[in-house]
C-alpha cells in the first residue's frame, strides 16, 4: 500500500501552490484580478498533472523494491516563481528521491520516464474531454469553464511532460537517457510535438481541429 508522511503531504501541498500561482501568472501577467479568476482552471490542471506525476513515480520505485518520497526543493519552486513572470515557468519543485540511493540505471529510468508519461496521458484525457463537450459550451457557462479547464490542463501537462524530459541533471530525462537512448528519443519528441501543439496552434483551436 501506498503510503505518505507527513512531510512528504506538506511539500507535496506547497509545490501544487507554488506551481499553479507561477502557471497562471505566466498565463496572465501582473494582474492581480487576472491571477485570482484563472488560478481556479489551471490549479486543476497543475494538480492532476503534478500530484498524479509524483504518485506514478513513487509506485514503479516502489514496484521496483525501492523505498520512495518527494522532497520538495525551494530554490527550484523560487526559480519557478521568477521565471512566471517572463511567461514561461521553469519548473523545478522537487523530486521522488528513491532509497536506498544507489540503484541501476534501468530502475532509474523507469521511475523517471513514469512522471512524462503520466502527464502526456493526463493531456490526452483533457483534449479528448474538451473536444466532446466542446458544442455543448456554447450553450452552458459551466460546460464552458469545464471546457477552459480541459484545454489548459492539456497545455499544461504538455508543457510538463516536455520540459521534464530534457537530458538536464535532476530532470527525469537524463535518467531515461542513462537507461535506454531510443526510449528517451520516442517519448520526447512526442511530447515535444504536443506541447508545440499547444503553443502554436492553441488547446481550443485543436479542439476545433479534431471536430471539424
Amino acid at each position: 500500500m501506498m503510503e505518505f508522511s507527513r512531510n512528504e503531504v506538506r511539500d507535496l501541498l506547497i509545490a501544487l501552490v507554488v506551481l499553479s500561482f507561477s502557471f497562471a501568472i505566466a498565463s496572465v501577467g501582473i494582474d492581480a484580478h487576472g491571477i485570482i479568476s484563472f488560478f481556479p482552471i489551471v490549479v486543476v490542471g497543475v494538480a492532476t498533472g503534478f500530484i498524479l506525476r509524483e504518485i506514478g513515480q513513487k509506485f514503479v520505485a516502489m514496484k521496483c523494491g525501492c523505498e520512495a518520497e518527494f522532497k520538495l526543493w525551494p530554490i527550484g519552486l523560487l526559480i519557478a516563481f521568477a521565471t512566471a513572470f517572463i511567461g514561461m515557468v521553469f519548473a523545478f519543485p522537487g523530486e521522488i528521491r528513491t532509497f536506498p540511493g544507489q540503484i541501476t540505471d534501468e530502475i532509474n529510468g523507469k521511475v523517471g520516464l513514469a512522471g512524462p508519461l503520466a502527464n502526456m496521458m493526463l493531456a490526452l484525457i483533457f483534449i479528448v474531454i474538451a473536444a466532446l463537450i466542446y458544442p455543448f459550451s456554447l450553450h452552458s457557462i459551466i460546460i464552458h469553464l469545464i471546457f477552459l479547464i480541459c484545454t489548459v490542463g492539456f497545455s499544461v501537462n504538455s508543457f510538463l511532460a516536455a520540459f521534464n524530459l530534457l537530458p538536464i541533471y535532476s530532470l527525469d530525462g537524463i535518467k531515461v537517457l542513462k537507461w535506454d537512448a531510443k526510449i528517451w528519443i520516442v517519448v520526447f519528441a512526442i511530447a515535444v510535438i504536443m506541447m508545440l501543439s499547444s503553443i502554436t496552434i492553441g488547446a481550443e483551436n485543436m479542439v476545433e481541429l479534431l471536430i471539424g
